[in-house]
């Protein structure tokens, strides 16, 4: 099974290596971000997406920004540190990962003892440990949401919340992969997740790479596919979860969510502790991102949508907690009503896991 690296260091560990999402399916092309622009262009245009990759490759971007200044003197050093974490934390606004990695990273180098050299040290040394956590987490996640997924199991997601999105495999996928690992036979229904089409180019390319039998469906689909019993369950990935479970992921989620409800069909959401903002009591207090009119209007250079035509072009929507059977998260298996505080910002690996509903999917494929 062969399951890709979105972010890593460059092999001769000055720069970010990133996969660029905006060239899939059509090509596999690597780029190493060195530069402060170099890593705002890349989370801002979303050559790098998802909510944990884009964390990842903040603090790495950070880090890989601040080489070639190590000779200022530590005030100066400093104040372009702060500097360029704003820049980055700016790129985008919706996902939690990219604050609270940018915000780990800033307290690292506060502490950090001696000058540029030795505060650059500790700043590499916090964003490898955020990457090798990402892994961690995403194959706690996996192992946590595996009982979920039967043999047989027919299984609908949205967007991308796999490997490209995170430094390991994925969230949302991360069970599929186990599953299939397991010898279990699942088939997985991707949306292709307009206006970008992240399920069609990215979800459905990188679990066709990994052997998993895939079909792409309009996202208007969704919902009769269901009525027709193709579908025994969803699972998505999420950018920010509020303390009362509401969350905030790719738009259309909410549409899934709708149809699995008037279906009786599970709604599973699968997102690290880091995604997990107990600072907003529900969802309508979550920044939506809202992207550029183009990307809804024009695909490929041809206009979708007449000159002059109003666009609104909100990148995120938010699902009510009471539509979601469970989240799922590196510290396990949680149901309603959610109870979060104090749990996405503890490093502890104790588990905490509340009652679990029973695994879900035919006997037979």
């Amino acid at each position: 099974m062969t399951i890709v690296e979105s972010v890593r260091w460059s092999p001769d560990g000055d720069g970010v290596r990133i996969i660029d999402q905006t060239q899939l399916p059509g090509r596999l092309v690597e780029r190493d971000l060195r530069s402060i622009d170099d890593v705002c262009d890349a989370i801002a245009r979303l050559a790098v997406r998802g909510a944990p990759a884009i964390g990842i490759a903040g603090a790495m971007g950070l880090v890989a920004s601040l080489r070639s200044f190590v000779g200022d003197a530590p005030e100066a050093f400093e104040a372009r540190l702060r500097a360029h974490a704003a820049r980055i934390r700016a790129t985008r606004p919706t996902a939690v990962n990219l604050p609270r990695a940018l915000d780990r990273m800033t307290a690292r180098a506060s502490e950090a003892r001696g000058g540029p050299e030795e505060m650059l040290a500790a700043l590499r040394a916090e964003a490898t440990a955020l990457l090798d956590e990402d892994r961690a987490m995403c194959r706690s996640i996996g192992e946590h949401a595996l009982p979920l997924i039967a043999d047989g199991a027919r299984i609908l997601t949205h967007c991308n919340a796999g490997a490209l999105a995170t430094g390991g495999i994925g969230t949302a996928l991360a069970p599929i992969y186990l599953a299939h690992e397991a010898g279990r036979r699942v088939r997985v229904y991707v949306d292709e997740t307009r206006p970008l089409l992240q399920g069609s180019r990215l979800t459905a390319w990188e679990l066709s790479r990994a052997g998993i039998p895939a079909t792409v469906i309009a996202d208007g689909a969704a919902a009769s596919l269901m009525r027709a019993g193709a579908i025994t369950l969803c699972i998505v990935g999420a950018d920010r979860i509020a303390a009362n479970g509401d969350v905030a992921n790719k738009i259309g989620t909410y549409a899934v969510a709708l149809a699995a409800q008037h279906h009786g069909l599970p709604f599973y959401v699968a997102a690290p502790t880091s995604t997990l903002d107990t600072t907003l009591p529900n969802g309508d207090t979550i920044p939506i991102e809202r992207r550029a009119a183009d990307e809804l209007a024009v695909l490929h250079g041809a206009r979708l949508a007449p000159e002059g035509a109003d666009i609104d072009n909100p990148a995120f929507d938010v699902t009510p907690a009471e539509m979601v059977t469970a989240i799922v998260t590196d510290r396990g298996l949680f149901t309603r009503p959610y109870r979060f505080r104090g749990i996405e910002r503890s490093r502890d690996p104790g588990r905490v896991v509340q009652s679990r509903p029973p695994a879900l999917g035919p006997s037979t494929p």
